[in-house]
This record gives C-alpha cells, structure tokens and sequence, in this order.
C-alpha cells in the first residue's frame, strides 16, 4: 500500500551506554555527556536501551534521574525496559522520582517476555518463584494502575508511631507519567493490544514476517497500521521508529572503513528469517542523499510521528557524535524536521 511521504517531525536517538568491565564508570558519564551533546543539537528525545548482566547501562530509573539532572529540554525514553526483571511497584516509584526530577521529561518504553535465561540462571536471578510467575501483559496493567494512583491498600488511624507519612497509593505520583508510556511491539498482535490499551507504539529493526510478508519494511508497516486501527478511542498515541543509521559524509578514511565493516558483519543476518518468524532490518548507511532516499521510500518511515537513531554500540564515542550531528545538521532537516531551537 502506497504512503504519500510527509515531513518529520520529532527526531531522537537510541544508546545503549555501553562501558568497558574494568571502568565502568567512564562509559557511563560519557553517556550523560552524549545526552548533553545530543540535547544541544536539537534533538527531542533521547533513549537508553537496558540490558541485564551485559555491558550496557542496566539501571534505567537511577540513569534517567542522572540525566534529569544533566539536562533541561530533552525528552528522556527506555526502549524498552524489559519488565520481566521488574517489580511494577518499585519501578513505579523509581519512574515517578526521575520523572518529577525531570519535569515530566520522561517516556518510558516496555516490553514483556518470559526470562529467556537457562532454568539454573533463572533459579539463582529470579528464585523459584519465576515458574509460577506471569510474564505477560497484566505486569504492565498493574504498572499502569499504579503510576495513575490507583490505591494500594487502606490506613487505620495513625497511631502516633514513626510520623503520619503512610499513603494509600505508590509515592510519588508524577502527573501525566502514565499517558507517556510506550509498549516495544514487533507482531500485529502486541501492537494491537498496545493500541487498545492506549499506550504509545515503539517500533525497531526487528519484526516478524505475518500474513505472507517477507519485505521488512512492509511487514513494519502493517503492524503500525494494526495500531493505530486498535488504539484507544479519543487517544493519540505515538508511533515511534528506531533504526539504525550510519551517515558517512564527513568521515575520515578510517572512520568509514570501520563504518562499512561494521554494516557487513550484520547484513546477512537481514537475508533469512531467523526461528520461527523473526526477520531484520538492514542498517541504512551511505550518504545524506542515500539514507534520506531509502527513508522516504520505507512505507513504514511514512506512518510514524517520530524517528529514533539506534546508535551502533560497537562503535566509539567520536563516532557516535558524529552519527548524532549527521543527523541533526543534515538527515533530519533534509526530511522536514527542524531542530528544537528553531521552531
């Protein structure tokens, strides 16, 4: 099905903060410093990717207060908080921090998925408990419930003990938090029930081949029109991409040697479907002219309200900067985006 191209208009990027064993700590102020960086470019979002037992940032309600702190316009995302790891209470109270912190800045990203741990991993993260556990959609409903102050539990009559500071709801509450989460979707059926459940759609580079689609880019675009069809009555939820991309103007000879060698390690993965139904996208890289071109051509590019860099992980912080004024200075206004400064 055609899409008639229009202009973009919100541009975010995506960083999985990554940091070396033996220092963590530069990875992660580099990742704030970036946030900074990409914050004076223009950019109206920025995402971190959380990752569990790897290299990459694993804490998202402490970083997002760090970032609260080191920024002052810039939207701050999870893509995704995968919630399996999560305890709807605790993470409504460290989502309800940062965000009050922020200024009502953030919009956090879920997911849900049963642990994919070997049973012997899962028994020392999660205890014995996670077999009877349910990892599906009701952990974010409860999340929901709470971050919009839905009442816990009834209070006697103070009895004089310790301060009358006991509340009947998660504290604290951070207005409007609730109607500024997203659910990671890659199948009609999740983007369905995103969309009945009224919350945003975050799309990526992996999806799932359904109903006889192989084109990713297609595939894509049916999943988003399955939610904007089911999405809630009298609600407008975003519809957000993260690719990755790789803009080779103005790099040294070295810079996009690494850049191409980095795209090839990952292309032939994006030429089979992978299990069952899991297919890739490939990275987009070249020049302005190239990238901007294989955009407008994407039927799925065309339906969304905001596009999300993926920042490769593997690459350095200098390329990462890079990749982020590309985009800023040159990708994004040749789509009709402008950055936040002058609009």
């Amino acid at each position: 099905m055609p899409v008639e191209p229009r202009s973009l208009k919100r541009l975010g990027f995506l960083h999985i903060a990554p940091f070396s064993a033996d220092d963590p700590g530069t990875g992660l102020r580099d990742a704030i410093d970036l946030f900074r960086y990409a914050e004076f470019l223009g950019f109206d979002s920025g995402w971190l990717r959380t990752r569990h037992m790897q290299y990459g940032v694993t804490a998202p309600g402490v970083m997002l207060g760090a970032l609260s702190q080191a920024t002052e316009r810039i939207q701050l995302g999870n893509a995704v908080i995968p919630m399996e790891f999560e305890n709807p209470l605790s993470l409504a109270e460290d989502l309800g921090v940062a965000d009050l912190l922020s200024g009502g800045r953030l919009r956090p990203g879920l997911s849900v998925h049963p642990p994919s741990f070997d049973d012997d991993v899962k028994d020392v993260v999660f205890g014995p408990g996670w077999r009877y556990e349910d990892y599906g959609y009701d952990r974010i409903h409860r999340l929901v419930s709470l971050l919009r102050g839905e009442k816990v539990r009834d209070l006697g009559e103070y009895q004089g003990f310790g301060g009358d500071f006991d509340s009947e709801t998660v504290q604290p509450l951070s207005p409007g938090l609730a109607d500024r989460l997203s659910y990671g979707a890659g199948s009609l059926r999740s983007a369905r029930w995103a969309g009945q459940s009224g919350l945003g759609l975050l799309v990526s580079n992996i999806g799932s081949t359904e109903n006889g689609i192989r084109d990713f880019d297609e595939a894509q675009a049916a999943v988003i029109r399955e939610y904007r069809s089911a999405l809630a009555e009298r609600r407008s939820g975003i519809a957000a991409q993260a690719r990755v991309v790789v803009p080779t103007d103005e790099t040294s000879p070295e810079q996009k040697v690494r850049y191409e060698e980095y795209v090839a390690r990952r292309t032939p993965r994006t030429a089979k479907i992978l299990g069952e139904k899991t297919i890739i996208a490939p990275d987009r890289i070249g020049s302005t002219e190239d990238i901007v071109e294989g955009l407008l051509g994407d039927p799925s590019f065309n339906l969304v309200d905001e596009f999300i860099v993926e920042l490769p992980f593997e690459l350095e912080p200098s390329d990462w900067r890079h990749i982020l004024e590309q985009c800023a200075n040159r990708i994004g206004p040749a789509l009709g985006w402008r950055p936040a400064g002058e609009r």
